[in-house]
């Protein structure tokens, strides 16, 4: 469907504003006749506007007002309830909506799912249903149906000792040690092929959006391989994939983190500084390893480029909802003010970041365990403290 926004008119916005009038966000036509307020349903309206951004906001959305395909879609799975459909695992076109979230929040509850809470049901989903119907004496099709329903009703819920995802993440990190080398990582530039985006002057002449983005991916590549990282990109330098596709690619990879790097951008120039996120949905689901991240990453990057501190976000993005690994998103920068511009273009920034994000990574392996002030990590440090490590796991083993 082509963009919607304040001031269209047509069949297409009568249907988003029923959908928002059903989740409670909107006045419904009922409610006009009793108020005697007269609104025109096929007219994106003031109300509609705000309607459609508090939904944005409540679903980890971009906040713009406008109805694209990613808030349509989230619209769509809003409007799912549980027992509206039979769910089930379809390769090539996967289930996403609200009621498959009740589903995995239920058998996370019974102990039989530890993924991540995000709508989708994947193979994840599919083994832990089946698991289910196994355990309790249903045909283990995969397939949620009237007869698991049923089940899942009377049985209701048990009080679990917290997120088992959020202790599967935090285990996997604890367990593999502080050491980087051996870590694998995928990095995602954003933009690539002809997708230039803003095209500026720099120090060495005409720089785009997409070349920082590369530059400052194979920077923070170089100093991952050189401390013995496994690193890959998302993407060649000669194609812009889809976030679908960049998140397929690290599931292919099977790596312990992604970082995508992006830059923002604003109609207003004055909007100014960088921003990291992680995959958190209104169902209160959260990558802890990602938001954990992010914060390393957002502290580290501000402390070494006074950018402005926009904090840390969680958002429902395909990205970060599609990846099988904890991912943040670092939007570096607004490409469109100024200062951020000036900034992103230097080498000198570029090293600056970086360096932040590989000492975020090493922060999140070492567990808090180092009191190094935030922003102090060197490259030189971070190879040194990996050589003390490795010194230290040959003696013990010796």
């Amino acid at each position: 469907m082509s963009s919607l926004r304040h001031g269209d008119r047509g069949a297409a916005v009568t249907e988003i504003r029923a959908a928002l009038s059903a989740l409670g966000l909107l006045e419904s036509a009922d409610d006009d006749l009793v108020t005697g307020r007269h609104v025109a349903a096929d007219f994106f309206d003031d109300d509609l506007d705000q309607a459609v951004r508090a939904f944005q906001q409540h679903r980890g959305l971009l906040v713009d007002g406008i109805v694209g395909e990613a808030t349509y879609r989230a619209l769509k799975e809003a409007s799912y309830r549980l027992g509206a459909r039979t769910l089930m695992h379809q390769f090539g076109a996967p289930m996403y909506g609200d009621d498959v979230a009740t589903l995995q929040a239920r058998l996370q509850d019974l102990g039989f799912y530890t993924g991540l809470v995000d709508g989708h049901f994947g193979l994840q989903t599919h083994h832990g249903l089946t698991s289910y119907q196994r355990e309790y004496g249903l045909y283990p099709d995969g397939i949620c149906g009237p007869e698991t329903l049923r089940s899942l009703y009377f049985l209701g819920s048990r009080v679990t000792g917290g997120s088992p995802h959020a202790i599967r993440e935090e285990e996997l990190v604890r367990r593999s040690g502080p050491r980087l080398s051996g870590k694998r990582v995928i990095i995602d530039p954003g933009r690539g092929g002809s997708d230039h985006g803003l095209i500026m002057n720099g120090p060495q002449g005409p720089i785009s959006e997409a070349d920082i983005l590369w530059d400052l991916a194979s920077r923070l590549e170089g100093r991952m391989t050189a401390i013995g990282m496994d690193t890959f990109l998302s993407r060649p330098a000669t194609r812009s994939p889809s976030d679908a596709e960049r998140a397929a690619t690290a599931n292919t990879v099977g790596a312990d983190l992604m970082i995508s790097l992006r830059c923002a951008a604003q109609p207003t120039p004055a909007a100014n500084g960088v921003a990291s996120f992680y995959f958190g949905n209104s169902h209160g689901s959260v990558s802890t390893i990602g938001r954990n991240l992010a914060d390393f990453i957002q502290r580290e990057v501000v402390a070494r480029t006074g950018l402005r501190d926009c904090r840390t976000h969680g958002r429902t993005w395909d990205l970060l909802r599609l990846t099988r690994m904890p991912t943040v998103q670092v939007d570096v920068g607004y490409i469109t003010n100024p200062r951020d511009r000036d900034l992103l273009v230097s080498n000198h920034t570029r090293d600056a970041v970086a360096e932040g994000i590989l000492a975020a990574v090493k922060r999140l392996y070492l567990l808090g365990k180092n009191d190094r002030p935030t922003g102090t990590f060197t490259f030189a440090e971070l190879l040194a403290h990996e050589l003390s490590v490795e010194q230290a796991g040959r003696l013990s083993s010796g």
